[in-house]
């Protein structure tokens, strides 16, 4: 059967619950009822939405509203599915799949090239008066329980709430991307930019000292240099004035000397001789 739409009156039904105790639309008459069908108990997807139900269900009651699961499982299998989870809602046993044919979720579903007959996942509001307010075909567990809580809420059309949240999980899925093949790239990248920049440094270490070296190789030998002269001229400044002085006292004393005496006593000593000859 096609599945029903908003708008359409809800197919009545009455099942066993996990406890073995009979339910039916009918009892829930004035209420609004979140009816979900999902593949199977104690799977991962239909824990995670099993469980999202359980975590708002004061919310959802607080709304006016009645949740209901529904699967092909039995309801021993449901039982030992709500103990585990501590789910306070009833979970309802359609194992000849009649319920589910009736709101159009049970056919032909395909899962790792396997085709086999089973319940696809849906969530039904049904309102007050019966007639079903909202539909959500093919749902996605992640998110859904607060889309199904707004909209019983009238805060948000269901259109603008499906078109929200699959933006929000595709955030996290690029986030994810970006974390798994650019971290590892930029690792890769930083890692040899390190190594580049390090090698670089090492090599630009002995180019950067041999100025210095040869600086100071080339200032170690200027100083003797300067030195030298400086010590060559000290020497000779002092060499110079000596001789100096020598030379003038033996020019200025010893000559004046002895021309004095030659002068001076040498006529005296001949006139006297001179004197006494011609006497005789």
């Amino acid at each position: 059967m096609p599945m029903p739409q908003a708008g359409d009156q809800a197919p009545a039904f009455q099942l066993a619950d996990q406890d073995g105790n009979p339910v039916s639309l009918a009892q829930f008459a004035g209420r609004s009822v979140v009816l979900y069908f999902y593949p199977k108990d104690d799977t991962p997807g239909c824990t995670v939405e099993a469980c999202g139900f359980r975590d708002e269900h004061s919310a959802l009651e607080a709304a006016g509203a009645v949740v209901l699961g529904v699967s092909a499982d039995s309801t021993a299998s449901h039982r030992k599915f709500a103990t585990k989870f501590n789910l306070p809602f009833p979970l309802l046993a359609d194992v000849d799949h009649t319920l589910s044919e009736a709101y159009g979720v049970w056919g032909e579903k395909s899962l790792y090239g396997r085709k086999f007959l089973g319940i696809t996942r849906a969530t039904f509001l049904i309102g007050p008066d019966g007639v079903l307010k909202q539909v959500w075909p093919k749902v996605k567990v992640n998110g859904h329980v607060a889309e199904v809580l707004a909209a019983l809420k009238g805060e948000a059309p269901a259109a603008d709430s499906a078109v929200k949240k699959p933006a929000a999980k595709k955030a996290p899925a690029g986030k994810k991307v970006a974390a798994a093949k650019k971290a590892p790239a930029g690792k890769t990248v930083s890692g040899k930019s390190v190594a580049t920049r390090k090698a670089t440094a090492k090599k630009a270490a002995p180019a950067a000292k041999a100025p210095r070296a040869a600086k100071k190789a080339a200032t170690a030998k200027k100083a003797p240099v300067a030195k030298k002269p400086a010590a060559a001229k000290r020497a000779s400044a002092g060499k110079k004035p000596a001789p100096a002085k020598k030379s003038a006292a033996v020019k200025k004393s010893a000559p004046a000397k002895k021309s004095a005496a030659v002068k001076k006593s040498a006529p005296a000593k001949k006139s006297a001789a001179a004197k006494k000859a011609s006497r005789k």
